[in-house]
């Protein structure tokens, strides 16, 4: 069984990243499986509070990062870029730095992501990319997945209702499956 961990970069409770990754879970192939994790819990990073031990929220998100064969980010953008809360995150499980291969090093990495602009979250997955290398990920770059106007293609319940969308995501899926 191949795992995936999909984390959702939003802390919002209808939020379209999050809806993404559900949304995935009926498309994966067989013997694929997908775990959705979310950043809440996670405090702001600080060094003092690192030096005490890792808060409990921060490890059980390593521990399932650990576990996965796979990382599926699904990045909002926010002004262009990372959202705040999504990179203090990957700053608190970059913690140590000797850990940093353990958790990170050569682990398949895909960026996906939705947004009610226009323009997906090109910028947002543009940004990843320096940090995803300076951790020493394996990003695979054999598909984009970028979801502009997510308010016309996820319902009020985050279902998603677009067929166009729903077979990028398969193929979206697939295509990293095969990666990994």
């Amino acid at each position: 069984m191949t795992k995936i961990l999909g984390i959702s970069g939003s802390l919002r409770r209808q939020s379209f990243n999050t809806a993404l990754l559900h949304a995935a879970v009926p498309l994966l192939g067989e013997g694929v499986e997908l775990d959705i994790a979310t950043l809440h819990g996670i405090p702001l990073y600080d060094g003092d509070l690192d030096a005490q031990g890792q808060p409990q929220a921060v490890l059980d998100l390593k521990a399932r990062v650990l576990a996965c064969d796979g990382l599926l980010l699904s990045t909002p953008e926010y002004n262009n870029g990372i959202p705040g809360v999504f990179k203090n995150a990957i700053d608190w499980l970059s913690r140590p730095a000797s850990e940093i291969k353990k958790v990170f090093g050569n682990r398949p990495v895909a960026l996906l992501g939705a947004t009610p602009g226009g323009f997906g979250t090109i910028s947002a997955q543009a940004h990843w990319l320096p940090v995803l290398r300076a951790l020493g990920t394996r990003p695979w770059f054999g598909g984009r997945l970028l979801v502009s106007r997510a308010h016309q293609i996820f319902n009020e319940n985050g279902e998603l209702v677009d067929e166009a969308v729903r077979k990028q995501l398969r193929d979206f899926l697939h295509g990293f499956s095969q990666f990994m």
